[in-house]
């Protein structure tokens, strides 16, 4: 019996309709930092699919919870 996929950050941006290249996924990092308190769900860089999507994974503590921890942390340096 296979587990859980393992998804990647590459993954992650193509099922959230981005550009999935590791060059797009850097500059949307660099260019969506968010503030110190405020939540990757929240954020208004996402739409309402988007955002939707991160909320229920993570609700879920879904496949996808890891790679979705690991895109908040990035966007939050100096948290």
């Amino acid at each position: 019996m296979l587990g859980e996929p393992v998804y990647s950050m590459n993954d992650l941006f193509a099922q959230l309709g981005l550009d999935s290249s590791d060059e797009a996924i850097d500059k949307f990092i660099e260019n969506n930092k968010l503030a110190k308190n405020e939540e990757l769900i929240k954020s208004d860089i996402w739409n309402d699919n988007q955002r939707t999507f991160l909320q229920e994974e993570w609700q879920q503590d879904a496949a996808w919870v890891e790679i979705i921890d690991e895109l908040n942390v990035r966007l939050h340096p100096d948290a």
